[in-house]
């Protein structure tokens, strides 16, 4: 009678081991399934992005494009830079594009398929003159002197708008004898001794230093430009144009931005 209950003892002891050992079984294949789970909502980043950028973002957004793509092997980011206002215009007209970076708040308010909207960085105008300022430039009353060689970017391009916000500010009517359609533009003149002085951006003077010296000046103030950013609603890469925002919005970004002279909007 003893043995008898001492098996049945046994063998209840053994079912409940392997009833527990069972039990755990679903605990563990169900780890795996979670994690897939939560790695697979992070959007992957693929094939090209198309980012239409101010021209004054040349310098840096290139930079930032070859950071992204070693980020990202295998992905392609393509640029457009010109003047913000040529660049809405492209994107409204069907031009495909994923990012656009304006360099100013009209140009992307005048974009009917942007996404929202985000200023990243702000920059402020600087006299540009040939390296040793042969035109003997001192300030911004120059531009009001007819004797003198005046580019300024036209007055629908950003730049344009801020000089004239600026020549406003001051009482002075400028004399320019060329209106560029964008700040590389005019600045382009300015490195190749075309004109006495320029008025760019001060990240502008900073990039050209070896051909061009910069003039600051107090009514720069007047007039400070705050770029926004924003995804296109229609992108044809809408995962790869809000990662690389998000690039251009991290500190690695914001990190090669302030080297190039960029200021916090």
């Amino acid at each position: 009678m003893f043995r008898r209950t001492a098996v049945t003892a046994l063998a209840a002891v053994a079912t409940l081991a392997l009833a527990g050992c069972g039990g755990d079984t679903p605990a563990s294949s169900s780890s795996p399934s979670a994690t897939s789970t939560s790695s697979s909502s992070t959007p992957s980043v693929s094939g090209q992005i198309t980012v239409f950028a101010a021209a004054s973002l040349t310098g840096t957004f290139t930079q930032l494009g070859k950071d992204f793509e070693a980020a990202h092997p295998g992905v392609k980011v393509t640029f457009n830079f010109a003047g913000s206002s040529a660049l809405a215009k492209q994107i409204n007209e069907g031009a495909p594009a994923d990012v656009f970076a304006s360099a100013a708040p009209k140009n992307m308010d005048d974009v009917k398929d942007k996404g929202m909207a985000t200023n990243f960085v702000s920059n402020t105008l600087e006299i540009a003159v040939p390296k040793g300022n042969p035109g003997k430039i001192t300030g911004l009353k120059d531009f009001a002197d007819k004797s003198k060689k005046i580019a300024l970017c036209a007055p629908q391009v950003p730049c344009g708008a801020a000089a004239e916000k600026v020549f406003k500010a001051s009482g002075i009517t400028a004399q320019p004898d060329s209106l560029e359609q964008d700040v590389k533009a005019a600045l382009t003149k300015v490195g190749l001794g075309e004109v006495d002085a320029a008025l760019v951006y001060k990240t502008d003077v900073l990039a050209a230093k070896d051909k061009v010296d910069g003039i600051e000046f107090p009514e720069a103030s007047k007039a400070v430009n705050e770029y926004p950013i924003a995804t296109l609603t229609k992108a044809p890469n809408p995962d790869g144009a809000k990662a690389f925002v998000d690039y251009v919005l991290s500190d690695k970004g914001k990190a090669v931005l302030t080297a190039a002279g960029f200021s916090a909007p």
